[in-house]
């Protein structure tokens, strides 16, 4: 736990604090580990509302705290790469704006403040029996003044605007660059994790199904070492248009890795799941591949897919592996084929 954690809390009140997560933690039997601790302190306190929410639902579903859930709860909601940004994260660049928008509502309060005061002093000049004209002639300069600092507030909002407009694309940019794979243009193994540990926890939620296909390119080593990486890297992206065409809108396919792709499919049970990868081993045989130099033909490729649905409360490496290890029977049993995790039971694949 970071000295942070405890910024603002009374000692008797974090004593209690730490008491309740103790509590917790034998309660569901979980490893006194500091990392533990803090996820369960921050439990007690509510400060991090989808940590708490999260682990309400796994206590509702009578989910097991294991050490792969402990470790996920606490990467996921309390790491430092994936707290929320504070103040003294946020760029240079943003703080100069920030500190000039800040500058100019100040100067144009102060301003108002002065117009007020003069003008308020023309009042009590015109009830005392001053000049008429004079008075006008003051007047006007104080209302040219005030129309002038306001043109001058509006340009320097507006550039602060169009400041901003340019951070914020910057910034969406750089997070989209971070969330995608550069050979293939899918999801990378990051936004991959996000989207299903999201899509789990709403399948927790809403009782829906959820289910995940996971595809290996078959004999791409022996692809690669006759064709040359630069073929290799032509049939991943193939393969990545096969998958991204053969989906649905709310699901998302990513690559998981090397010549594995890897698709999240929120509210299919596992005969859709099923139906879907089938379409997509099918499109895979059935496409002809040729070298963009010669135009040659290239021997034909194909894909095995392991399919596993999602059971409540478990974690993502629990669903992987199921799904890992029906597309390793894929490979077992022939290659160029689907299986789902019905295939696995009572069966041993080592």
């Amino acid at each position: 736990m970071t000295d942070a954690s405890l910024e603002g809390i009374d000692l008797d009140y974090a004593t209690a604090l730490a008491d309740q997560a103790n509590r917790y933690m034998m309660q569901h039997g979980v490893a006194p580990t500091p990392d533990n601790f803090a996820v369960w302190f921050s439990y007690s306190r509510g400060t991090v509302p989808e940590l708490k929410r999260t682990i309400d639902i796994l206590v509702a579903g009578k989910k097991r705290f294991d050490a792969p859930t402990n470790r996920e709860l606490f990467s996921n909601y309390l790491a430092p790469n994936s707290a929320a940004a504070t103040v003294g994260d946020v760029p240079d660049q943003l703080k100069s704006v920030l500190t000039d928008a800040r500058r100019f509502v100040t100067d144009a309060i102060a301003d108002n403040r002065t117009q007020i005061r003069a003008i308020g002093d023309v009042a009590e000049q015109a009830e005392s029996g001053f000049d008429p004209k004079s008075l006008v002639e003051r007047l006007m300069d104080e209302l040219t003044n005030a129309a002038t600092r306001a043109s001058e507030l509006e340009i320097n909002l507006s550039e602060t605007s169009r400041e901003l407009d340019a951070i914020r694309e910057s910034l969406n940019k750089a997070e989209q660059r971070a969330n995608t794979d550069t050979l293939t243009g899918l999801p990378n193994r990051r936004a991959f994790d996000e989207f299903l540990r999201v899509s789990q926890i709403s399948a927790m939620e809403t009782g829906e199904p959820l289910s995940v296909l996971l595809i290996d390119i078959d004999r791409f080593k022996q692809f690669n070492d006759n064709f040359g990486h630069g073929v290799g890297d032509q049939v991943l992206r193939l393969m990545a248009n096969a998958l991204r065409e053969r989906v649905r809108e709310q699901d998302l396919p990513a690559r998981y890795g090397g010549e594995e792709l890897i698709a999240v499919l929120p509210g299919a049970e596992l005969a859709v799941c099923e139906a879907v990868a089938e379409r997509i081993r099918r499109s895979v045989a059935e496409c002809r591949i040729s070298r963009r130099s010669t135009g040659k033909l290239l021997p034909g490729i194909t894909v095995s897919i392991g399919v596993a649905q999602f059971r409540p409360g478990e974690s993502t490496a629990q669903l992987i592996e199921r799904c890992d290890g029906a597309l390793y029977l894929a490979k077992r049993t022939g290659r160029n084929r689907v299986v789902t995790e019905r295939r696995l039971e009572g069966r041993s694949i080592a």
